[in-house]
């Protein structure tokens, strides 16, 4: 269906410009046939280029609007799967909370302790398990020292920061 509109359009577009064309010709003198036959090739060969150009400017232009129109239907879908597991965690936070309730025994009558009263805590979720702790690091690694610049002198040993480690590996300059 483009496809025909498209060719209507260049058509037109074609005898426009070959009509004005010919009018400017006939105000110069007369025209040949073949100078006449050579501007409607010409002409019609503008408009199809015309006609495409055209064409391609209207599809852009109908670009954004489809990929705004494709944005606004992601956001409602992202907005609809937010509320369904809202509202799911707000059944199964409601759920706990209920269990909670039902397991805590009722508090015992306080005794003359000098401890404060524990709250009750969460029963812990047995399907996960606990992280093992991460080993401590024995060894640190030393950042570079930089290369002394030519009107500085070279950093030996003796300096305060450096450690039996760094003044083993610091070149002597021998």
């Amino acid at each position: 269906m483009a496809n025909k509109a498209l060719k209507t359009k260049q058509k037109s577009l074609a005898s426009e410009i070959v009509s004005s064309l010919e009018a400017k010709l006939s105000e110069l003198g007369a025209a040949s046939k073949k100078m006449k036959k050579s501007i409607e090739k010409s002409a019609e060969k503008l408009a199809k280029k015309l006609a495409k150009m055209a064409h391609k400017a209207e599809k852009k232009a109908a670009k954004p609007a489809k990929a705004s129109e494709k944005k606004a239907k992601k956001e409602a879908s992202k907005t609809k799967k937010n509320a369904d597991k809202t509202a799911k965690n707000a059944a199964r936070t409601a759920r706990k909370a209920a269990n909670a309730v039902k397991k805590t025994p009722a508090p015992a009558a306080p005794a003359s302790t000098s401890k404060p009263a524990t709250s009750a805590k969460k029963p812990a979720s047995t399907s996960r398990p606990t992280p093992a702790p991460k080993p401590a690091a024995t060894a640190k690694t030393q950042a570079p020292t930089p290369k002394p610049k030519a009107d500085q002198p070279a950093r030996t040993s003796a300096t305060p920061d450096a450690t039996p480690e760094s003044a083993a590996e610091a070149p002597t300059g021998k």
